[in-house]
């Protein structure tokens, strides 16, 4: 059976210093992805929505592995990755305290072997397993390049974001580029922990932000 060591490859990606800020450009990956919003008054903790969006991406991310690694040839093993969340609004300036108004995609990348053929079966056999949904209509397999970025890892509660944010601000600033947070860019959380099981002071979230060079 073929291994495919994706954490190994995407470590860059997936697992950068908490001690430092650095800047990566993001080659064209391939997710599951699912577009939603969360509800006036909630949050992504509490949003239904935003429940079923996180259950139908790991459902068809697990069809999909066990698909592969039980084929009777050319069988593939790979991890499943973790979630993704691209975060943003329709208008006004983005605040990461205020969370009502938040649209997001939802996202976990899935390896290139994972055609449109047989993501389709994938969704076909959890469609069996767990029944229809509206939900999983709405998950597609697209690719995403994210370009030039800025990342660092993130420990603690989600809440003490903004203070990891800031100096990721700071450091585009003083190394000529500028955040593009906001109309033209997402903020993006990579999940490493489960916030249901971890110590919020131990939990794990990539953050990264998309960059451009400011013009001397």
């Amino acid at each position: 059976m073929k291994i495919l060591d994706l954490k190994k490859e995407l470590k860059y990606l997936y697992a950068p210093s908490a001690k430092k800020v650095e800047i990566v450009k993001v080659p064209c990956l391939q997710f599951a992805m699912i577009d939603g919003a969360i509800e006036k008054g909630s949050e992504p903790g509490k949003s239904p929505s935003f429940a079923e969006a996180t259950q139908a991406l790991y459902s068809i991310s697990y069809t999909l592995k066990f698909m592969l690694k039980k084929r009777k040839t050319n069988a593939i093993d790979y991890p499943v990755m973790a979630l993704e969340g691209l975060w943003w609004i329709e208008d006004g300036v983005f605040d990461i305290t205020v969370k009502d108004n938040w649209f997001y995609t939802l996202m976990i990348m899935q390896p290139d072997i994972i055609t449109k053929d047989i993501f389709e079966e994938g969704i076909e056999q959890v469609r069996k397993k767990k029944g229809d949904s509206p939900v999983l209509t709405k998950v597609q397999l697209t690719e995403f390049e994210e370009g030039l970025c800025m990342q660092t890892m993130h420990i603690g509660p989600y809440a003490t974001e903004p203070a990891t944010i800031e100096r990721m601000r700071d450091y585009a600033l003083e190394n000529g580029y500028h955040d593009r947070v906001g109309p033209n860019g997402k903020h993006h959380e990579i999940y490493l922990g489960d916030p249901r099981k971890a110590d919020p002071a131990k939990l794990k979230t990539v953050l990264r932000h998309p960059l451009e060079k400011v013009n001397s």
